[in-house]
Formats: structure tokens, C-alpha cells, sequence
């Protein structure tokens, strides 16, 4: 089950590689998450003291919660192995990369980030793209209409 997914991120940015990372979260996050209230427009991630950080992730309180001083912009730690994590790094140092969360799935009763390592794309890059998938669903279009 998907939760919530980073189109934006997919529109602006060239996705080369993704990694499956699990997430240290409270009971009070979980809930909300699985109410699909979460956003991770504007999220990223960061690496800091030999672990990595999700940032800029929008999780509201539960509205069954009665935790108080609840912080909804709380910074997320990522379960990831030693050498995901220095090779996230020397990828996150590189000229033009960057690490954003794709989505935020369920698998196997466990909640997932899915990670991606991406270039940002140009401005006449995004209309291109933007050109290429209305042509695909123009000619999907017609090739239904012909059968």
C-alpha cells in the first residue's frame, strides 16, 4: 500500500539509482502515516555523524493523540546499512546530486522510504519530458479509439 509519493521530486528531478530504507518512528507517526496524512514535498535527506537523516517531511499529529509539544517538521532517522550509507555520501558529495524520497510504502506490515540518488533537471529538460508523456498518452489515446 503507498502512502504518499514525491511527484514533484519525479518532475524536477532525472532519477538515477533507488534504495529501500526503513524508518524510526513513534506510534503516533505510524498512525498518522497509515491515515495518508503525510508529505514529503520539499523533503531530502542528509547524512550526518555516520547516519542518515529524512528532513522537511510534513507527518500532522494523529487527531486521536493527546502527546503535546508534537513537532509535525520533526527530522526522521533512516534504517540504513554501513556501506548504504557511505556510499549515499560520496554520492551526495558528487557535483549535481542529490538524495529525495520517492515514496512511502507498506511492505510486509513494515512502513519504507524508497530513496532515490538524482540530477536536477533543466528547465527545457522538464518540457521535453512534459512533451514525450503527452505524445504517449495521445497516442494511447488514439490506438483505444481505433480498437
Amino acid at each position: 500500500m503507498n502512502y504518499s509519493k514525491n511527484k514533484k521530486a519525479l518532475h524536477d528531478y532525472e532519477v538515477l539509482e533507488k534504495i529501500e530504507a526503513g524508518l524510526v518512528l513513534t506510534g503516533n507517526n505510524v498512525k498518522s502515516i497509515k491515515e495518508k496524512n503525510v508529505k514529503l514535498n520539499g523533503a531530502f535527506v542528509s547524512i550526518r555523524n555516520n547516519s542518515a537523516w529524512l528532513t522537511n517531511i510534513h507527518i500532522p499529529q494523529y487527531k486521536y493523540s493527546s502527546e503535546e509539544n508534537y513537532n509535525a517538521e520533526t527530522e526522521i532517522k533512516l534504517l540504513l546499512k554501513k556501506k548504504e550509507i557511505a556510499y549515499l555520501r560520496g554520492k551526495n558529495q558528487e557535483k549535481g546530486l542529490t538524495i529525495i524520497p520517492i515514496s512511502l510504502y507498506n511492505k510486509a506490515n513494515k512502513i519504507k522510504l524508497e530513496i532515490a540518488i538524482a540530477k536536477g533537471r533543466k528547465l527545457y529538460d522538464k518540457r521535453k519530458v512534459l512533451k514525450e508523456r503527452t505524445q504517449k498518452r495521445e497516442a494511447q489515446q488514439m490506438i483505444k479509439e481505433i480498437n
